[in-house]
């Protein structure tokens, strides 16, 4: 059974500490939903296992099937079987969707896909992530659509049919009848192929359509609470507030003081602020 195993991570961005300890094994055809306010290190955590080259591994391990995924760059990474859908696609001018993916399953066998069963198998995928029939031949992302990014991400999926792929907010941009064809087609390959999930999301909506086997908060850049898919739920309806009051948890960033604002800008704000303070003292 291949698992991902990560223990006691730290990971920094541009020598700030992002990751600070982190803790968590993935087990084959689990789904884990990784959930927590924005710049706790959801995304770093990804990067870091997918072996994004600006995220520095300071402390700790990344096994992946029994082998040290630290050691790894990120082709091999990927050929082991893993995938980022990334929140943020790119566009390659120059290089077709089609050339692509060809060239990127052919590395993982021992003998190219034969042409006819490579083309059989990408009109298969564009139809059932309802894409426009040309996308074989446009190039990677380029004039794409915010959600014709996410949505071409799950096509490389359905394509690579990785055993652990790691969707990056692959739900954001995608209007109700796009989530619900992207979930379905997510389901359908896990199905087909055992495959492990671990998702980070803010909506639990995505959630009902892909149900999570546990649901970890990072704060802080560590995992403070799992449960199963009913955390998800309630941190839908109540926020993050409970988890700071009842674990002890303090926010990455404290709330400033609102202060008033102005069109006339700070100028303005100051005397704005002095002239409260006069008030004050005179009453």
């Amino acid at each position: 059974m291949k698992s991902l195993i990560i223990k006691d991570l730290h990971v920094s961005v541009e020598n700030k500490e992002i990751l600070q300890g982190v803790d968590l094994t993935v087990n084959e055809n689990e789904v884990h939903a990784l959930m927590g306010p924005n710049g706790n290190g959801k995304s770093t955590l990804l990067a870091a296992v997918m072996g994004n080259p600006k995220y520095k591994v300071t402390q700790g391990s990344i096994t992946y099937d029994g082998r040290d995924l630290l050691k790894m760059p990120v082709n091999e990474r990927s050929v082991a079987g893993l995938f980022l859908a990334m929140q943020y696609p790119q566009e390659i001018p120059g290089v077709t969707n089609s050339d692509f993916l060809r060239a990127a399953m052919n590395v993982r066998r021992e003998n190219p896909v034969p042409l006819f069963t490579f083309i059989k198998a990408m009109e298969k995928t564009i139809h059932d992530l309802e894409m426009k029939e040309d996308l074989a031949h446009r190039f990677l992302n380029e004039g794409f659509s915010g959600g014709e990014k996410k949505r071409n991400e799950i096509v490389q999926m359905e394509m690579l049919k990785p055993s652990l792929a790691m969707m990056d907010e692959i739900d954001s941009g995608l209007d109700v009848d796009a989530l619900k064809i992207v979930a379905e087609a997510i389901n359908r390959i896990r199905e087909e192929n055992q495959m492990s999930l671990i998702v980070v999301s803010h909506y639990e909506r995505f959630y009902e359509l892909i149900k999570p086997t546990y649901t970890h908060v990072l704060i802080n850049g560590k995992i403070v609470l799992s449960g199963d898919a009913e955390l998800a739920l309630k941190i839908d309806q109540e926020g993050y507030d409970w988890i700071y009051s009842d674990y002890n948890v303090a926010p990455a960033v404290e709330k400033e003081a609102k202060r008033p604002i102005s069109s006339l800008g700070t100028c303005a704000v100051r005397v704005s602020a002095e002239a409260e303070e006069k008030a004050e003292k005179n009453s």
